[in-house]
């Protein structure tokens, strides 16, 4: 009868320890819910492989308290939570390094937009001059005439598909092929016998 006693007062000691340990769980799962949700769409863009890493953490989290594992929420919680905080440090960092990529790439554009245009106009022209006349110059015949203007229509089409990625905020691609046709327009200046 004794033992049954103790049995007993044991259970509702175990219990109490669990109920009194449940609401705590609760709240860290809810408070590591905001604070992940609190950032969730930059880290999915800036740091989508460490966002999967914590998502497996507070799905672990989650799992736990469902099982009702309240100990194991409450003690795991402070680990989750300093993985949210390295999240949402990586994503900061890698978010301020876009924009200073985008600025600067934005910053070249306008550099780029400035110069291209107007080289592409005088190769127009000397293309132009050069197909009317068929006078080409020194070294160039027929066939060298040819597969240099095929390289100014695929200079042209270049910049382009430049101006379209830049118009779209995919900035970086854009000053890449930008740069690659103002090379080709500085190359065909030469061949073409262009005067700046």
């Amino acid at each position: 009868m004794r033992m049954s006693r103790i049995i007993l007062a044991l259970a509702a000691t175990v219990m109490v320890a669990c109920t009194s340990q449940k609401e705590p769980a609760e709240q860290a799962v809810a408070k590591v819910d905001a604070a992940l949700s609190e950032f969730r769409a930059d880290a999915e863009k800036y740091s989508a492989d460490q966002l999967q890493t914590v998502d497996a953490s507070v799905k672990r989290l989650k799992d736990a308290l469902a099982n009702k594992n309240y100990r194991v929420v409450v003690s795991a919680a402070p680990s989750v939570t300093g993985e949210i905080e390295a999240l949402k440090t990586s994503v900061a960092e890698a978010k301020m390094e876009a924009e200073a990529t985008l600025a600067a790439a934005q910053s070249e554009w306008s550099d780029l937009s400035a110069s291209v245009p107007p080289m592409v106009e005088k190769l127009q022209a000397r293309v132009d001059e050069l197909s009317k006349s068929r006078k080409y110059p020194k070294g160039m015949d027929k066939a060298a005439f040819e597969a240099a203007k095929s390289g100014f229509e695929s200079l042209k089409t270049e910049w382009t598909e430049a101006g379209t990625e830049f118009a779209s905020g995919q900035a970086a691609n854009a000053v890449r092929k930008a740069r690659n046709a103002k090379a080709k327009a500085e190359e065909l200046f030469n061949t073409f016998e262009v005067t700046a």
